[in-house]
């Protein structure tokens, strides 16, 4: 008979501010992560600081932020008013303690919610607080959520403001390194919505001039344009909208009161539906939606009073009213498209030809392809039944919450030896497996109907979600899982070439990642270290005592489930996959499936993970 588990008074816990905090990140910054990804904690941090420098920005304290990251250390500085000197203690450390809970201090604010400082000070390890105002300075340090000192009320010269310094707890954000790439577009983003604003980036300054018309413009190369910027501007709202010549898929920047919210929201639903009626009412023609939209690029800004977002980190809006006394967020966005959109497209008649060409044109495609798509779907749905190429997990069937999908990963794998070890490996309420049967397909120079037509890619289209848009992609994370030589490498290369061809936003948006799976093992009979260089392999061999034992794997069907578990759980290790705005879709195509034989050889060989024959040497 099973023992019945005691529930007494002693099992009741009552958790101060810091605590729950630590014990429950992902309530407060989503997943934690080590920085591979633009959603990964690290930047909540940095984004939940720099939020209460644009919220004095937008109260007109404050043109410029600085910001420099030196390794793990983060330091913001801005020139706003400065926290109230008597209360820089409890805004940093007390729940439900701000300026933004008072509508006159702060009017249309990103950080409603009051918490956000107080999750980067209880997961910093080093937190210091620096206010100035009024002539007058004082200071805070913590640790781990601990007040560790504060300085007494001094006079000061310094500049007005705040500065605020921290360092991630290496403890929950294991081997984690900030990556310019994504802190930049972070702050691309922030001066985008507030031109007239500076953000000087470890001596690299940012400022937008043109609002999100330089979003678009910095996002898309020029050549891919098929006409000159929408660019629209209203009190509460601002439109930026083109079609790509190239892609596929539909492409929404989304933002509310300076916040991305990279999961749209009320306020995207309703720019799509307002683009939609409008283009519908100005042409006379009832186009079919996804004619309309497909290969739209565009983004929308709105400021709304208070709104509610779906989740801590304000991914996406639930707002539906624009503010008290003021219009629904669908109607509002609906008066402004439908006015303003009209009129550019009667002033602008090339424009407006060829958005009418381009709609005319998805219409053709769509019917060609039509038959195909009612096959292909077919196809799918019977082979999801009756093959094992997609081991699902148990976010997408229902057993877990929704707001667990930005935990979501795929992992592409080719062969039945390493699809094996990842599917007994990995955690199955959030990794996914879909197994590759040999080399893809190489579809440089096709057309969206081979996606359909070959069957691999077909089912992997399936998996993704990704035929209508991207906004049902399934997964946050797709990972490349292949060997670490040359085939595995070239198998890598036609999976990008794939999403380049035919979903290039997803590598835009940074959903794309390679897998890193170590290259040795060495070992003693007290400690295992697993290398992903040969200068962790050196110095692993210097930790261990006598001669170690070094294990090279040359695959994945090598590494066992048990061992497997390390790699793709909390210490996994992801490269994710970048565009570089100043090279074109086509022009990245061209080199990795083009003619030119040689470069490519040279570009496998050089960005293999170990040099072959060295490494070889060295284990034998």
């Amino acid at each position: 008979m099973t023992k019945e588990t005691q529930y007494t008074e002693q099992n009741i816990r009552s958790l101060d501010w810091k605590e729950h905090i630590r014990l429950r990140p992902g309530m407060y910054i989503g997943k934690l992560g080590d920085g591979s990804s633009p959603d990964d904690g690290i930047y909540i941090l940095l984004k939940e600081v720099i939020d209460n420098c644009i919220d004095e920005f937008v109260m007109g304290a404050g043109k410029t932020i600085e910001i420099v990251i030196k390794d793990s250390r983060v330091s913001v500085r801005d020139y706003g008013r400065g926290i109230p000197l008597g209360k820089l203690v409890d805004v940093v450390s007390k729940m439900n303690t701000g300026g933004k809970y008072d509508s006159r201090a702060f009017k249309k604010s990103v950080g409603l919610n009051g918490v956000g400082t107080k999750a980067v000070n209880a997961l910093s390890s080093m937190f210091k607080v620096e206010s100035v105002r009024e002539n007058q300075t004082t200071a805070a340090l913590f640790e781990y959520g601990n007040l560790i000192q504060q300085e007494p009320i001094a006079s000061s010269s310094k500049r007005k403001g705040t500065k605020v310094i921290f360092e991630p707890d290496v403890s929950i954000f294991k081997n984690f390194k900030y990556r310019v790439e994504y802190v930049e577009r972070m702050l691309k983003n922030y001066v985008y919505l507030n031109p007239g604003l500076t953000i000087d980036f470890n001596g690299s300054k940012f400022l937008s001039e043109n609002g999100l018309r330089d979003l678009l413009e910095d996002q898309t190369n020029a050549s891919d344009l098929l006409y000159p910027i929408i660019h629209l501007r209203g009190e509460d709202i601002e439109v930026a909208i083109t079609h790509s010549r190239s892609q596929y898929s539909e492409e929404y920047h989304s933002f509310v009161n300076g916040q991305n919210t990279t999961q749209g929201g009320t306020h995207q639903s309703a720019f799509r539906e307002a683009l939609v009626k409008t283009i519908r009412e100005y042409f006379g023609k009832n186009f079919d939606a996804s004619d309309i939209r497909k290969s739209i690029i565009s983004a929308i800004s709105i400021k709304v009073m208070e709104p509610v977002f779906e989740s801590q980190t304000k991914t996406k809006l639930g707002s539906t009213e624009m503010g008290e006394k003021m219009p629904s967020v669908r109607s509002y966005i609906n008066d402004f498209i439908g006015t303003q959109l009209d009129n550019y497209l009667h002033k602008n008649q090339e424009t407006s030809e060829a958005i009418r060409r381009k709609i005319l044109q998805a219409e053709r495609e769509r019917k060609e392809l039509s038959g195909i798509r009612k096959l292909a779907k077919e196809r799918a749905k019977k082979a999801s039944l009756h093959n094992k190429k997609l081991r699902d997990c148990r976010v997408h069937l229902g057993d877990l919450k929704k707001d667990r999908r930005l935990e979501s990963t795929i992992f592409i794998t080719e062969g039945d030896s390493a699809s094996g070890s990842i599917t007994k490996s990995r955690d199955v309420n959030t990794q996914a497996v879909f197994s590759l049967r040999g080399k893809p397909l190489n579809t440089f120079g096709m057309t969206k109907k081979i996606v359909y037509e070959n069957e691999e890619f077909n089912l992997l289209q399936a998996a993704l979600n990704i035929e209508e848009s991207m906004e049902d992609l399934r997964y946050n994370n797709i990972v490349i899982a292949t060997d670490a030589d040359v085939d595995g490498m070239h198998i890598r290369l036609l999976l990008i070439t794939f999403f380049l061809q035919f979903f290039p936003e997803l590598i835009k948006e940074g959903h794309l990642y390679i897998l890193q799976t170590p290259l040795f093992r060495v070992r003693d009979k007290k400690q295992t270290f697993y290398c992903y260089s040969e200068q962790e392999r050196k110095e692993a061999i210097q930790k261990l005592s006598g001669k170690p034992e070094i294990t090279r794997f040359k695959g994945l069907g090598e590494i066992s489930p048990d061992e497997f578990k390390h790699f793709i759980g909390d210490d996994i290790r992801l490269d994710p996959i970048m565009m570089d705005k100043s090279t074109t879709t086509d022009e990245l195509l061209q080199f990795y499936m083009g003619k030119n034989t040689q470069d490519r050889q040279r570009f496998i060989i050089d960005n293999l993970k170990v040099e072959l024959d060295v490494a070889e040497e060295m284990v034998s």
